[in-house]
């Protein structure tokens, strides 16, 4: 997601033809890893409220400020880094830079130990003074918003694939579990409360799948539209942990036990409730989206 979707969709959708000959063959060839460094120390769901400096000097740009829970952070090539070249005014004064990883003045402060999602490194950056070309400048100068909301509404239809593969295991794992594992003299599975378990997993993993479908058809017809991507990746991921503790529950002890897969899956599930715009968020931009322009400040 980080990789594919965040830098690279983002860069070929608006990057000059410059940037993507230079960058785009070796990511997408897999030789160079890219990330994008929005999220910062104060500024999670408040994401345009970002401290970040980017200061013009003739042909250059000046980076000052820090990033956090930056996934890919501590080993990417390139990142996608928004900045405030304007910060008198406010959203309207963000831009979007490319950032080599040797460029001097730019270091990964600290790799971070998540909870879940363990396998994808995160990070913490720092901008010290980083000179960026003025030709590295994704989009027009105090442009960024627009590239930051179009790849946002991507990366939630992209993620709402990972609740429903999370979904899926946690039911094949329950089903097979419940048909062999015997209490009381027979299989658990002919217990109504495990069938209520088994019952409502199968829906909402049918529910989510067919919301993920349509919020990526939704961004593929229009990206300006944001809440079929946000209504699936919110329904899904906490569709994905509710139905992964239940997993654990049907499983019993068992499932407590770090043998199975089902306490990552749980752990897993719960950064889609806070990546990509909390839940919290994601239904603020739904709501306002259908009651309309006047409502969405």
């Amino acid at each position: 997601g980080a990789h594919s979707n965040l830098f690279a969709d983002n860069l070929a959708r608006n990057g000059t033809d410059a940037q993507r000959t230079e960058i785009l063959p070796a990511i997408v060839a897999g030789e160079s890893i890219g990330a994008l460094a929005l999220t910062e120390p104060n500024a999670g769901s408040d994401a345009v409220g970002l401290l970040t400096r980017a200061e013009r000097e003739g042909d250059h740009y000046l980076l000052r400020g820090s990033k956090q829970f930056i996934t890919n952070g501590p080993v990417a090539d390139w990142l996608l880094v928004y900045a405030k070249t304007a910060p008198e005014r406010g959203a309207h004064g963000i831009s979007a830079f490319l950032v080599a990883r040797d460029t001097p003045g730019f270091t990964v402060a600290k790799s971070l130990d998540k909870m879940g999602m363990r396998g994808s490194p995160t990070g913490e950056l720092s901008f010290q003074g980083c000179r960026v070309p003025a030709e590295r400048r994704v989009g027009e100068e105090n442009g960024g918003v627009a590239v930051m909301m179009g790849g946002l509404n991507v990366e939630r239809a992209v993620l709402g694939a990972i609740p429903v593969g999370i979904l899926a295991e946690c039911l094949d794992l329950s089903v097979a579990y419940a048909q062999r594992r015997e209490q009381f003299g027979r299989p658990i599975g002919h217990f109504q409360l495990v069938q209520e378990k088994i019952a409502d997993m199968y829906t909402d993993l049918t529910a989510s799948r067919l919301l993920v479908f349509a919020a990526l058809a939704a961004v593929a017809r229009d990206l300006r539209s944001a809440r079929a991507s946000s209504a699936a990746l919110t329904f899904a991921s906490e569709a994905s942990t509710r139905h992964a503790l239940a997993a654990i529950q049907i499983h019993g002890g068992y499932g407590y036990m770090r043998d199975l897969p089902l306490e990552r899956l749980a752990r897993d599930a719960k950064l889609l409730e806070i990546g990509a715009g909390t839940s919290e968020i994601r239904r603020l931009v739904v709501a306002r989206e259908l009651l309309g322009p006047e409502f969405r400040e």
